[in-house]
């Protein structure tokens, strides 16, 4: 469990710690804005695009050798980019690192399904590692500014004394089964190219607008590719995702709730941090600030969440987070333009709790839906929709801010969009029950 918390808390680490040593990247290696776009979007885009592959290569080779290779390449690749010595350079290992990232995640689930066989104990076990993320998450800006103050390259050094003690954890690991079938190649390759055009085309829609072309063609990419990639896992004997997979009432329902929850947790920060430095004067600094009691509240309470859901159900934990971020989504949407930062602040608090209440029981309760020679694929799947959640909201709401004249609108139109998906999924919600899946080959 601490080495795939370590895991979890590096791979979320360098999602968010870059934002804050861009001008200090661009002053010592130049390059322009796409440059500084790429270094943040790169790793994202490639991270998005192989957790399908990562999560059946999981399951193929067994958790702990996929986690291991995917911590090593992780840790060689960070160390690219603190030693890059241009731009181009520093973009192409953070592909690099996305790609690892995406290893590790499925892998790092898997691993805690094979060390927590028993269902309590495993639901324990998830918000202990979810509590790597939320660390992440929170302490990642700031810990971005200080060690920019000694240089930027240290943000990307700080993994590998990490990567190396999860490595020497992981030695200590017993071996992972794995499960014996060939490799769906022509299932791999549809489900990247899908996710990679969408999540490309999300990127670019911020900068170049929803109805760009080189937007929409990304997105028709996107379609086709997922077109292909379901036709060949209904045809091949070995699916690199499992048909049989979305029998589950419980999958299919956690799967839907990372998606919702991700088109409100994600998309609300990108929202409304527009709002408030365009339309209400604040700095970058100032912005931050407003979003710290939402940050913080998950946090704080996500170590709590296991013996929440012990005591009222998993299914009413998850039940009321999304009903709690679909009632601070409403009020953030009806508020007048006049309304004081510190109220949008404490309604954001709402939409917060989702953390805590709704990502760890819904991880564990796909857990015990599985089978364990599946978790990797499952994992890999509900990963998957999480980025596809937040991927699409960017898109969506970036569209809907795109005019200066009419940004507050959009705002509105964005987070009362983002609470209609999130009171759906509620409802989805309420259908949930536990289910403990039957071992398989």
């Amino acid at each position: 469990m601490a080495a795939a918390v370590l895991g979890f808390f590096v791979v979320t680490l360098d999602a968010v710690i870059v934002n804050v040593t861009l001008p200090s990247i661009r002053a010592d290696l130049g390059g322009g804005v796409s440059g500084l776009q790429w270094l943040v979007d790169g790793y994202t885009l490639m991270f998005a695009a192989l957790l399908l592959t990562a999560g059946s290569l999981t399951d193929r080779v067994g958790a702990r050798r996929a986690f291991g290779g995917g911590v090593t390449l992780f840790v060689l690749a960070s160390a690219a980019c603190g030693f890059a010595p241009t731009a181009g350079f520093l973009v192409g290992a953070r592909f690099v690192q996305g790609v690892a990232a995406a290893v590790m995640m499925p892998s790092s689930m898997a691993l805690i399904r094979q060390a927590f066989p028993e269902p309590v104990a495993r639901g324990r076990a998830v918000a202990v590692w979810a509590m790597g993320g939320a660390v992440a998450s929170s302490a990642g800006p700031v810990l971005g500014g200080v060690l920019n103050l000694l240089d930027w390259r240290w943000i990307f050094f700080v993994n590998l004394p990490v990567g190396v003690v999860a490595l020497v954890l992981l030695a200590r690991v017993a071996p992972s089964p794995r499960r014996l079938v060939p490799f769906d190649y022509a299932g791999q390759a549809a489900g990247i190219v899908a996710m990679g055009g969408l999540t490309y085309g999300a990127i670019e829609a911020g900068s170049a607008g929803l109805a760009s072309s080189r937007v929409l063609a990304a997105f028709v990419v996107a379609v086709l590719g997922l077109a292909v990639f379901v036709l060949v896992q209904k045809r091949t004997a070995h699916p690199m995702v499992p048909p049989a997979l979305f029998r589950s009432r419980t999958v299919v329902i956690t799967v839907v709730t990372g998606f919702a929850f991700m088109v409100g947790y994600y998309g609300l920060p990108f929202v409304l941090s527009l709002y408030l430095q365009q339309n209400r004067g604040l700095s970058a600094l100032a912005t931050g600030v407003a979003f710290l009691p939402m940050m913080l509240i998950g946090a704080a309470l996500t170590p709590f969440s296991a013996r929440l859901a012990e005591r009222l159900g998993r299914r009413s934990l998850i039940v009321a987070g999304l009903g709690a971020m679909t009632l601070g989504l409403v009020a953030l949407g009806v508020l007048p333009a006049s309304a004081p930062v510190w109220l949008l602040s404490v309604l954001m608090v709402l939409v917060g709790l989702g953390g805590p209440l709704v990502a760890p029981p819904a991880t564990a309760l796909l857990l015990d839906a599985v089978p364990g020679s599946l978790t990797g694929v499952a994992s890999g799947v509900f990963n998957t929709s999480r980025q596809l959640g937040g991927a699409l909201a960017v898109a969506v709401f970036g569209a809907l801010l795109a005019n200066p004249a009419t940004l507050t609108r959009g705002v509105h139109a964005s987070l009362l969009l983002a609470a209609a998906v999130l009171m759906l999924t509620t409802v989805a919600a309420l259908r949930l029950r536990p289910e403990l899946a039957k071992e398989s080959r």
